[in-house]
């Protein structure tokens, strides 16, 4: 870029980032420690005058912007840690689905397909049976907030403000059938009432509810939710990693169809493989 387009560029850049902070040039002088006279001087538009690098950086720094975006070298104004932490984020993973990022979540997918691959059974299909004896080993946690949870998601999943596509394993639904596994010692009444609802759900939501199973021997994947075209978010145990930069979260719908491309059983068909599991 020309000097004399690249310090155009600056003045004005400059000039806008001091009007959003609400910085006078005598303010931005003192942050910077120069005299208000070279903030003057940059600022003037008959002079083609560009910051040394101490004063650019200086400037960045007081103004909350990159100085690549001040000298026109990016269109990101973010500083580079800015945007590293706002395209991922980790934050803490409550055992229930009560904790309220993930409703906001799902409320900001509103108008969206959102892609999901649960540990185990999806939250939002789940019994309050089957809540109730998951949280029995939890001295300190009871079910009634994740009841209340599961309830709010399932009452947003049949408002149809979104699509909602599941992907599970092959044996996750033939453990709970089998009391095998993770299931193991829960009641088969208790198993098979869970597999009816989730069964009575995919036939009663089709096709704004959609569950494929795919076989874990040809393809894998973890724990991960794709709320929309703006976020994705993998699930590793204690934390959640947050994902906001458009390729990550294309990349993540990108496997999650994969999944669905490779599925075993067709969300379709899921309602009768689930009757004859329980049978």
């Amino acid at each position: 870029m020309d000097k004399r387009d690249r310090s155009a560029l600056f003045r004005e850049r400059l000039e806008l980032a001091m009007g959003q902070q609400k910085m006078s040039r005598s303010q931005l002088a003192r942050e910077t420690y120069v005299d208000r006279s070279t903030i003057g001087q940059l600022l003037k538009p008959d002079i083609a005058r560009l910051p040394n690098a101490q004063l650019a950086a200086d400037a960045a720094s007081a103004l909350g912007v990159s100085t690549d975006w001040l000298l026109g070298l990016t269109d990101r104004p973010e500083r580079p840690g800015d945007i590293v932490a706002a395209a991922m984020a980790v934050s803490p993973a409550e055992r229930s689905s009560s904790d309220e990022q993930i409703l906001g979540w799902h409320r900001e997918a509103a108008g969206y397909k959102v892609r999901h691959v649960p540990a185990t059974l999806p939250d939002i299909l789940k019994t309050e049976q089957m809540l109730d004896w998951e949280y029995s080993s939890f001295r300190d946690q009871g079910s009634a907030q994740a009841i209340i949870a599961m309830q709010e998601q399932r009452a947003w999943l049949r408002s149809g403000v979104s699509d909602y596509e599941i992907a599970l394993p092959l044996y996750e639904l033939r453990a709970c059938a089998e009391g095998s596994a993770y299931y193991d010692g829960l009641e088969q009444d208790v198993r098979h009432a869970q597999l009816s609802l989730i069964a009575d759900l995919c036939e009663e939501m089709y096709p704004r509810l959609r569950l494929y199973l795919f076989d874990a021997h040809k393809i894998f994947s973890a724990p991960v939710t794709v709320f929309g075209p703006q976020l994705a978010v993998i699930y590793i145990g204690q934390f959640y990693l947050a994902f906001r930069e458009s390729q990550r979260v294309r990349s993540l719908a990108d496997h999650f169809d994969g999944l669905v491309r490779e599925a075993s059983v067709d969300a379709r068909d899921i309602a009768n493989h689930i009757r004859l599991l329980i049978q």
